[in-house]
């Protein structure tokens, strides 16, 4: 599901006027259709009082459309124009006159004439908000400003349903760029907006959900301009297929862990457990000779391996120069590196070459990308699978920037990174983006701040290893997408099972099961909510 701009939302709306021969009135009223049609899903709408809210361009035509719709249905909802009539231009003066043939909305121009009309519309239940839409690109002020104010404190029993955004979001940014509504929920056209998927903003919409109003798919999934898309349920089906009959656990990849280290051996045996949880046939753990035992007690169903160490007790350059890593890759399908692995200078020496002496897939977190901080110049990645999961700070250290300035610029940051040097990319935080070396990004809506808890990342890294051990055929971003979605589901489920605050990494490894029924189970809703993001 791509995410637009307004700007690009008005450049499609256009295309599929000029391209597809629909007339722009038809995309307003199929518009107002939409909402309608959520409205009767949601309530018993001959049990409330409605007050629809217009402003004078199209989000307001679009008001007009679902009074005239109701009114259809025999209900008799009250219609505000904050404007005079007589400025209304284009499909919303078209749709003004449709409804002012018998039923003329009452105009509300100014301050002085709100407030005479506000004390009448104490008993509304239903607030339906067509003022603004995607338009605003600075603070409210004035007149509208003090509408808004009112329409979030002085009807505490209504609802408030937004078309298409909140007046007030900006719907290009998940900043607040000022006091907006604060709806229950949100019903937008096409495609979602900026607004409806990054915080805080989304904290604003309520659930939402996406109608459709007559743009043919393609002329989305055909314009490379737009590159940001969310990952939703529909996308994983894939993974809910049932398994061959004569599966053998050499069907489903044999993944390599290379990590842990003396004192750090939670985080190795976090990742093999997770790459088992999601599916990997066979996992083995490859970690320094004197934090073996401890990872060989931490879990029946992986394998160990020993490998030379340093005084420091993390794993020694000559596990290379040695050949056992030579061996030990010998029918593996995919080398995860970095969890717990150490920042001691043989064993960040080590992950660098190793990143770039084997052609197969692997996954790096940890301290494996600490190794590559201010030298990813010096990984080849190009033309193999590397994916890197770095935390913002982490990030930061890549790219030679400030923690702040990558979380101001996420997107930004994570598209060039994943593009220069041809990696995908996995910026875990708050709506975990995944950029793939195409410029594609993927944002993820699943996670909790319960997540922000230590291990969730070496979960995160076994599971992308696990998968992409099991599914070698498919695009490498479609199956780091659906891993970083199943983790911040399990999280999800977690979390509301333990509790944010006690919920750890080991309960997130235990909802990983209930995660890939969730995906098999028949969907029972089609809505969106503003989940808080996957923190780990």
């Amino acid at each position: 599901m791509k995410i637009l701009t307004a700007r690009q939302m008005q450049r499609v709306d256009k295309l599929t006027t000029e391209r597809y021969g629909i007339p722009s009135t038809t995309l307003m009223e199929n518009a107002g259709t939409g909402v309608v049609e959520f409205l009767v899903r949601r309530f018993a709408l001959d049990k409330q009082q409605i007050t629809i809210f217009c402003g004078r361009g199209n989000n307001g035509g679009d008001g007009l459309v679902v009074a005239r719709l109701l009114r259809d249905k025999g209900l008799i909802p009250r219609v505000l124009l904050f404007a005079k009539s007589d400025v209304l231009k284009g499909d919303a003066a078209l749709n003004y006159q449709r409804l002012a043939a018998y039923a003329r909305p009452e105009e509300v121009p100014d301050s002085a004439t709100w407030q005479q009309v506000k004390p009448s519309l104490i008993g509304t239940s239903l607030i339906i908000d067509a003022l603004l839409g995607t338009g605003l690109s600075k603070p409210l002020e004035g007149f509208l400003l003090e509408v808004v104010r009112d329409l979030n404190s002085g009807f505490p029993s209504a609802r408030r349903i937004a078309v298409d955004l909140p007046t007030g979001l900006s719907s290009d940014t998940g900043e607040l760029v000022g006091e907006c509504v604060r709806a229950d929920a949100s019903v937008t056209f096409t495609a979602p907006k900026y607004a409806h998927i990054f915080p805080p903003a989304c904290e604003m919409v309520g659930k939402w959900e996406v109608r459709e109003i007559g743009t043919p798919r393609e002329a989305l999934e055909n314009d490379p301009e737009l590159f940001l898309r969310l990952i939703t349920r529909a996308d994983l089906l894939w993974l809910t297929q049932p398994r061959k009959i004569d599966s053998h656990k050499g069907t489903y990849g044999h993944v390599l862990i290379l990590a842990g280290s003396v004192g750090k051996t939670g985080a190795a045996a976090m990742a093999a457990r997770a790459a088992l949880r999601s599916g990997a046939g066979l996992v083995t753990i490859a970690t320094a000779k004197s934090a073996l035992p401890v990872i060989a007690t931490l879990g029946m169903e992986f394998m160990t391996e020993p490998l030379p160490e340093t005084s420091d007790g993390t794993i020694s350059v000559r596990a290379l120069e040695e050949g056992k890593l030579d061996q030990l890759l010998e029918g593996k399908s995919v080398v995860a590196i970095g969890p717990g692995i150490g920042r001691v200078d043989e064993t960040s020496e080590l992950v660098r070459r190793v990143a770039n002496r084997y052609d197969l897939p692997m996954v790096l977190d940890a301290d494996a990308l600490n190794a590559f901080a201010g030298r990813m110049k010096e990984m080849k990645a190009q033309g193999r699978v590397r994916v890197l999961t770095p935390h913002p700070g982490e990030m930061a250290r890549l790219v030679g920037l400030k923690t702040a300035d990558v979380q101001k610029q996420r997107i930004e940051v994570a598209r060039e990174f994943a593009m220069r040097y041809q990696t995908l990319l996995v910026l875990k935080g708050s709506r975990t983006l995944v950029a793939s070396p195409d410029g594609e990004v993927a944002v993820n809506p699943t996670g909790n701040p319960g997540m922000a808890t230590g291990g969730t990342g070496d979960c995160l890294t076994g599971m992308i290893a696990g998968l992409l051990a099991q599914h070698p055929d498919r695009s490498v971003a479609d199956v780091v997408s659906a891993a970083v979605y199943l983790h911040g589901l399990a999280g999800d489920f977690a979390a509301r099972r333990m509790g944010e605050a006690s919920m750890i990494a080991g309960d997130l490894l235990e909802a990983v099961p209930k995660a890939f029924r969730a995906l098999a189970a028949p969907s029972r809703c089609q809505h969106h909510s503003a989940q808080r993001g996957n923190l780990g």
